[in-house]
C-alpha cells in the first residue's frame, strides 16, 4: 500500500482543537487506515493507505470531524511528494543562511491556476521572499514570522487556504517515515 503524509490544519490551537498523538493515530486506525504514525503535535500523521487523494482525504476529514467534533482540512501528499518538498531548494543556501526565519512551506490544496501563483507570489518583498512549487508556497521571512509584515490573509484570497510548517518539519518527517 502507498504511504502517505497528512498535514491537518489547525490541530492542537486554542483549548478546543486539542488531538493527542494516539487519539489521532486511533482515529485513521478504526477508519482503515494502516501504519498509522503521528509526528509531533502540529498535526502531521503519516500512513498507508490506497485510493485517490481526494478519496483519502474525505475520509480522513469525515473521521476526525465524526470523532472530535470539529472539521479539519486535510492536505495529502505523497512520500515521493514530501521527499521532493523536503530537497526542495526554492532560494540560495546563503539567503536562507542569512535569513533570520526559519524557511515556511504552505501546503496548498492544489497547484494554483497561474494567475493566481503570480497574484500571491507579487505579495512577497525583500523581507519576505515567496517561491512557488507545484502545491507548495515558500516564504522565508527576514525575521520571525510574528513580526513579519507579509499580508498571509492577502495570500489566502490569492491561492486559497493552506496549512504552513516549517522546512525544517518537513526534513525531519521525510528523513524519518520516508
Amino acid at each position: 500500500m502507498p504511504t502517505h503524509a497528512a498535514f491537518l490544519r489547525a490541530v492542537n490551537l486554542g483549548p478546543t482543537r486539542k488531538v493527542k498523538g494516539a487519539e489521532l493515530c486511533g482515529c485513521l486506525e478504526r477508519s482503515g487506515f494502516a501504519d498509522v504514525a503521528a509526528f509531533r503535535t502540529s498535526g502531521n500523521v503519516v500512513f498507508s493507505a490506497k485510493g485517490s487523494a481526494a478519496t483519502i482525504s474525505r475520509r480522513i476529514e469525515d473521521a476526525l470531524a465524526a470523532e472530535f467534533g470539529f472539521e479539519v482540512p486535510v492536505y495529502l501528499r505523497t512520500a515521493a511528494r514530501v521527499r521532493a518538498i523536503a530537497a526542495f531548494e526554492p532560494f540560495a543556501p546563503d539567503a536562507v543562511e542569512a535569513s533570520g526565519g526559519k524557511l515556511q512551506v504552505a501546503l496548498l490544496q492544489a497547484k494554483p491556476a497561474p494567475r493566481t501563483a503570480k497574484e500571491a507570489l507579487a505579495l512577497g518583498t525583500e523581507d519576505d521572499r515567496l517561491a512557488l512549487d507545484g502545491a507548495e508556497l515558500y516564504w522565508l521571512p527576514s525575521g520571525g514570522t510574528v513580526k513579519s509584515a507579509l499580508d498571509l490573509k492577502a495570500i489566502d484570497r490569492a491561492i486559497g487556504p493552506y496549512t504552513m510548517r516549517t522546512m525544517g518539519t518537513i526534513e525531519q518527517l521525510a528523513a524519518k517515515f520516508f
